[in-house]
């Protein structure tokens, strides 16, 4: 596909760049791709171009409209180069990164590590580190490449299934911090604390000021949290429940959570690839269980580690913890507590919701609680769908120690072995990473519209709350 001299001098010359300039660009673009090594070269080479014209703008904060209309037109062209390099050559960079596969490298770490190899592929960590404190709305659209990186490495069958692997390994941490939760039965880290009680293991989520909203601050502790819980030898079943928040309208209340800060993502702190890491992190690895270095789940010939899972619904499980039920085996829920996924209000995409939770609710409910932000009452017919018990909230502890003694009382062998044979018939991991294909691009997109800004000042009133 090539670029219209055209149409690029009547979108660039407007906003203040000369006419041989934008010529000169435009005759750089790429019309068709060649082997590896060579593209990587001429993409470069392009890339640097459309960056070198972006820099001759104001920042998006100061842009004018034709400023602001000039960059569009930059960035799309080299998006689009972008996802014609890819297609052509996601799996010979990716094993190029990987080492053939023998490395596993995070996500987070993926995207950085594919900027220093294609040069203006993804942008650098300089690149974003320099727009971390500006607010969302006065960022520039940069890690939408890491989406469009991320959505052609996952849409390929083989670098798509070890980047989930890679994912679904346990945190380089988690070793050392066993070994402490073996010898004291409790760990405190901070955003989450894991406990042992009798034969389950509590993994309690915290951020308090926030009722216990997830953000970049709770993300990492979280996931060893449950890498943690998942591991630990000493129990069978594992449990996971908010704490108390000081909220004054619940101060000293359990709430599940809040989902996304959306304090914090209208201030521009939450990183695009935060929305990935969660979701082929912690949350995948409560649905699927920790893989080996040797085997993922759901391998023919070897399995992973894995547990059962119960969710204390206490108050309210919103967005993100509405998400979370879906990975659960077993939910009790407070006769007061209500979940919703307020996608709608939000411009984002709700996680795995789209993907899980017509399994519960059918077609209809699911697109109503997504699309029209459909309370779901837990003590009700359509609640009762996604929760398997209620309890009133002063009677939840005693509850969940019935729930913990009766899933166990049969041992956890036959549990982990159900568990695991529902989900292969249900989401079996390319379905998984189908879907996250799809997803990492189109959520790269809602991160940056500015129709997402425009919600969080119209429904969460954004622009005059404290981070």
């Amino acid at each position: 596909m090539g670029l219209d001299a055209a149409a690029a001098a009547h979108s660039l010359q407007p906003a203040g760049l000369d006419a041989k300039t934008v010529a000169e660009w435009a005759a750089s673009a790429i019309h068709d791709t060649a082997d590896f090594a060579r593209d990587r070269s001429r993409f470069s080479h392009f890339w640097k171009r459309c960056d070198d014209l972006v820099t001759r703008l104001p920042q998006k904060a100061r842009r004018s409209r034709a400023e602001a209309e000039a960059a569009h037109f930059i960035f799309s062209t080299a998006r689009d180069h972008r996802e014609r390099f890819l297609a052509a050559h996601v799996q010979a960079l990716y094993d190029e990164l990987t080492h053939n596969r023998s490395w596993f490298i995070r996500l987070e770490e993926l995207v950085f590590a594919a900027a220093t190899a294609v040069p203006g592929l993804v942008p650098t960590a300089a690149h974003v580190a320099a727009q971390n404190d500006l607010l969302q709305r006065d960022k520039d659209p940069i890690e939408i490449d890491q989406g469009i990186f991320l959505a052609h490495v996952l849409a390929n069958d083989t670098a798509g299934r070890h980047l989930c692997h890679a994912m679904l390994l346990p945190r380089s941490e988690t070793a050392a911090f066993l070994k402490k939760l073996e010898a004291d039965n409790r760990l405190d880290l901070g955003a989450a604390q894991v406990e042992r009680h009798g034969k389950a293991v509590f993994v309690t989520t915290s951020n308090a000021r926030f009722l216990n909203a997830e953000d970049n601050t709770t993300i990492d502790a979280t996931e060893i949290a449950v890498d943690l819980a998942t591991l630990d030898p000493m129990s069978e079943v594992a449990v996971l429940r908010g704490g108390r928040v000081e909220h004054a309208k619940y101060r000293g209340r359990r709430l599940f959570g809040a989902g996304i800060n959306l304090t914090h993502l209208y201030r521009g702190k939450i990183p695009f690839v935060w929305f990935l890491k969660r979701d082929l992190g912690f949350v995948h690895k409560l649905f699927r269980g920790l893989a080996r270095p040797e085997a993922l789940p759901d391998d023919v010939h070897g399995t992973g580690v894995e547990k059962p899972w119960i969710a204390a619904l206490d108050g309210f499980a919103i967005g993100g913890h509405c998400q979370t039920l879906l990975t659960m085996d077993y939910i009790l829920a407070a006769d007061d507590a209500f979940m919703t996924l307020p996608a709608r209000k939000e411009g984002i995409i709700p996680g795995a919701a789209n993907l899980r939770l017509p399994r519960f609710t059918g077609d209809r409910i699911a697109r109503q609680a997504i699309q029209y932000e459909r309370k779901l009452i837990c003590d009700s017919p359509e609640g009762r769908l996604i929760c398997d018990e209620i309890a009133a909230p002063a009677d939840m502890d005693a509850a969940l120690d019935r729930v913990i003694e009766r899933l166990t009382s049969s041992g956890a062998v036959s549990a982990t072995s159900n568990r695991r044979a529902l989900r292969v018939g249900e989401e079996p991991l390319d379905l998984f990473r189908r879907y996250f294909s799809a997803y990492a691009r189109d959520q790269a997109y809602c991160h940056f519209s500015p129709a997402l800004i425009a919600n969080l000042e119209r429904e969460w009133n954004a622009h005059n709350r404290r981070a």
